[in-house]
């Protein structure tokens, strides 16, 4: 009965490591199948999760599936249609 459950928990902590090992790799991986130009950083954050335990695991994440190339300040992409601009009201008066 003692090398049953010395087996089961073998089992256990390997599988407790597998899954550790798997967490602390997939955010690199996911972000080199999407091509992203931090990939390599991504993957470090990735580790660092896992060695903190699962602390920057979610900013890996979130950051492996981010479009870096998207304008972050709101503004429309450049088009051929002019942007129409606000006037005030005194234009608007006289």
């Amino acid at each position: 009965m003692e090398i049953f459950a010395l087996i089961i928990l073998l089992v256990l902590v390997v599988t407790i490591l597998a899954v550790w090992a798997l967490l602390g790799m997939y955010p690199g991986k996911i972000a080199r199948e999407r091509n992203h130009p931090q990939a390599d950083a991504i993957a470090v954050c990735g580790w660092w999760g896992a060695i903190t335990l699962g602390i920057l695991t979610p900013l890996a994440f979130i950051w492996a599936y981010t479009n870096p190339s998207a304008p972050l300040t709101g503004r429309r992409a450049e088009s051929s249609e002019p942007v129409p601009v606000a006037s005030s009201d005194s234009e608007a008066n006289s």
